[in-house]
């Protein structure tokens, strides 16, 4: 993979070099004619060239896609962790309460022993002369004994518990510190193959930017006019759900939003960032991540597919898309761009999910 990524770009500075020395004042071929002709003008490099280009830049924003996707999750791990040890505190602080008051019940019980001379209820029982002492004696005797068995078995059973939140307690700390990590690769990661991308891209001239945007556009119409001529959205005439119709709006208000890893608005959005924020808004909350919600979410056929469903993208279920209808998606597509509408079948399609199942 680096020896293809130093070969492409090799391949794309030489061509930024080639027409730079063709540009250079001095530089011009003599004519048989004594008039010297003048400078050639920058050529825009071959379209196999271009493509190339495009093709690698399309590999580094995927790949950035999937590490974006896992640092997504990462973090939606540790926000759910951190909760989770905020809850076993709290629970460890009631549970070390409730042990003092049982102990302190405990103490009371022998303080009031040793007030009656240290003789242990059962021996004043034994002594007493009265019958109706007996009887009122042998009721609290078992009462008694019911009571300081309940509460021995509770002061365990609150032990154990104290015992049970610490560990989980530890055990959640330690994933959070494995999520942490984790959010940190990624993110070096993502960092990484944005800046190999965006490195490629400044190596280009202005023409050259031009023209790898037209190469960008013609690779999208070709690959929406393949899908859509293969019939598939003759069948989807389904309407929007109300819950749909109002993701539908939040989404395409975002047009025009700029893309930016990991953000889930108000200003900036990510894929995922930007299909959970819209289903959250319409009262439906999602997963987070574009995988996860291919995983969890119910999938549907696409000829059922209505405004509003998910369509992932890719084998890796590494990019999201929401449906609106007509055959198009509203989506935040990757660094560099904004959220914007295009063809459903502009990328490859793993498949369609509905949130509101």
């Amino acid at each position: 993979m680096a020896a293809g990524k130093r070969s492409l770009i090799a391949a794309a500075v030489t061509v930024v070099c080639a027409v730079t020395v063709l540009a250079a004042p001095g530089m011009a071929f003599a004519a048989p004619s004594p008039t010297p002709t003048p400078s050639a003008s920058p050529a825009v490099p071959a379209s196999k060239d271009l493509e190339a280009v495009r093709q690698r830049l399309e590999k580094l924003y995927h790949d950035a896609a999937v590490a974006t996707d896992a640092y997504n999750a990462a973090e939606e791990k540790s926000q759910q962790q951190s909760a989770q040890i905020v809850e076993l505190t709290k629970k460890i602080a009631q549970g070390q309460q409730r042990l003092d008051q049982l102990k302190d019940r405990a103490g009371a019980a022998a303080r009031a022993q040793y007030r009656t001379g240290g003789l242990p209820p059962e021996a004043q029982l034994v002594l007493s002369d009265d019958p109706q002492q007996f009887l009122d004696g042998t009721r609290r005797l078992m009462q008694g004994q019911r009571a300081a068995k309940g509460m021995l078995a509770e002061m365990a059973r609150t032990q154990e518990d104290l015992k049970q939140y610490a560990a989980d307690a530890a055990e959640r700390w330690r994933q959070l510190e494995v999520n942490r990590k984790a959010k940190e690769a990624a993110k070096q990661k993502i960092t990484q193959q944005v800046s190999q991308a965006e490195k490629l891209e400044s190596q280009l001239e202005a023409k050259e930017k031009a023209r790898l945007a037209e190469l960008e556009r013609q690779a999208a119409a070709k690959a929406q006019t393949a899908w859509l001529d293969t019939g598939i959205l003759k069948d989807v005439k389904t309407g929007a759900s109300e819950r749909g119709r109002q993701a539908v709006a939040f989404a395409t208000a975002q047009i025009g939003k700029p893309y930016e890893w990991g953000a889930e608005g108000p200003r900036t959005f990510d894929c995922s960032g930007l299909t959970s924020q819209a289903w959250a808004h319409a009262g439906q909350p999602i997963p987070r991540t574009s995988q996860e919600q291919w995983a969890q979410l119910k999938h549907v056929d696409i000829k059922d597919m209505r405004p509003g469903d998910l369509i992932i993208y890719f084998g890796d279920a590494s990019h999201v898309g929401m449906y609106v209808g007509d055959g198009t998606v509203v989506h935040a597509p990757r660094p560099g761009r904004t959220v914007t509408l295009t063809g459903a079948g502009t990328m490859p399609i793993l498949g369609v999910v509905r949130p509101d199942m």
